[in-house]
């Protein structure tokens, strides 16, 4: 009787799954579907998710927190708002409208660190990478900071056969690549170890490995790693100017009847599996359950590298489990161009529709339990 009760409640929220696992298994936008899915490794989450679906638009947000969950989940509640603000005072979406909504949250979130700094010093130093994607008008944005990564899985003709392949649509902004750090390397000439090879990874100033992020504000604004109150838990930098920023790299092309599906995921995805894999799993089953198939399977290959079976994962707790692999965040939106006007039908012409996975998977799982 009570799962029969617990099962409207399912459809709405997503089903529990696996303790530290969180996965919508098929939901309609605009001209298509949508499969969303969270794996908890952290001992709060520290990644978010949403899609926002309308008649005109969709919308797709994946972003991964570092230091703390409070950016991340600040940019989950911020982001999709000035997008529809600025589109609307702008007549519709653009590169411009998508640079003003970064700039904005950016803006908003640094005066929610100054007026916290004095009670919360440690909020100095948490940020987040952000990845969105939007459709509108048949015309795709993906804008990203940091190294969660977004792939479009198109169908190509190869040798008179069809194949799907994997095409990357997102820049990595992660020192580890040779480009972004002497990106960073030629914006501090004088300045011999603002990108340090530690702990086994190169780190801006030995801290941080991506580029860009909302937040990080102490890495942004000097005034900030030198203020008393919050060297009380730091120790100072050495920083003459930002070592890091918040201006997206955004790309914008029309949607193509050979465009199949894209991926949203945080790098804890990626870390696992390449991009043609992911590619190659969704293109190679069913729809409904396809985002948690794909966390699943990462979960896979980080038991295998440690010698483990993925029931030996499952049941290392939260924090611990970080140990392991990170937060794993996954959307997979599939484009049915022939269906674009059915799809369109499925919505009132007033109505919305939002997903936000939930803000921590632990808590949620067990007050649903």
């Amino acid at each position: 009787m009570l799962r029969i009760c617990m099962k409207p409640l399912e459809r709405c929220l997503g089903r529990r799954s696996d303790g530290l696992m969180w996965n919508m298994d098929l939901k309609p936008h605009a001209s298509g579907d949508y499969s969303i899915a969270v794996v908890q490794a952290n001992s709060s989450l520290e990644d978010q998710s949403q899609v926002y679906s309308s008649p005109s638009a969709t919308y797709v947000g994946v972003y991964d927190g570092h230091g703390g969950p409070e950016a991340s989940r600040f940019v989950n509640s911020h982001l999709f708002s000035f997008l529809h603000k600025f589109s609307s005072e702008h007549g519709g979406l653009s590169v411009d409208v998508i640079k003003k909504a970064f700039s904005a949250t950016e803006d908003e979130f640094l005066r929610l660190v100054k007026s916290n700094l004095s009670v919360q010093p440690r909020i100095a130093s948490v940020g987040s990478c952000c990845l969105m994607g939007a459709i509108a008008n048949n015309e795709l944005f993906v804008a990203n900071l940091g190294d969660s990564r977004a792939v479009l899985g198109r169908r190509v003709s190869v040798r008179k056969k069809e194949e799907v392949v994997a095409e990357r649509l997102s820049t990595d902004h992660n020192v580890s690549e040779v480009e972004v750090r002497r990106e960073v390397e030629a914006l501090h000439p004088d300045d011999s170890h603002i990108v340090v090879y530690t702990r086994g990874v190169w780190r801006i100033k030995g801290i941080i490995q991506v580029s860009r992020s909302i937040g990080d504000v102490y890495l942004k604004k000097p005034e900030f790693s030198r203020d008393p109150v919050y060297q009380q838990f730091v120790n100072a930098i050495s920083l003459k100017r930002p070592a890091m920023t918040a201006e997206p790299s955004i790309l914008r092309r029309k949607i193509q009847p050979e465009d199949k599906f894209l991926i949203f995921a945080s790098d804890g995805l990626w870390e696992q599996l390449s991009d043609q894999a992911v590619v190659e799993i969704v293109s190679n089953n069913s729809r409904s359950g396809i985002a948690k198939r794909l966390v699943r399977a990462a979960l896979h290959e980080a038991a295998k590298k440690r010698e483990l079976r993925y029931s030996d994962i499952k049941n290392i707790q939260k924090g611990i489990r970080r140990h392991f692999h990170d937060d794993i965040s996954v959307v997979v939106l599939y484009l049915d161009h022939n269906k674009s006007n059915a799809g369109i039908a499925r919505f009132k012409p007033s109505a919305v529709s939002c997903t936000n996975a939930p803000a921590d998977i632990f808590s949620f799982n067990a007050d649903s339990a």
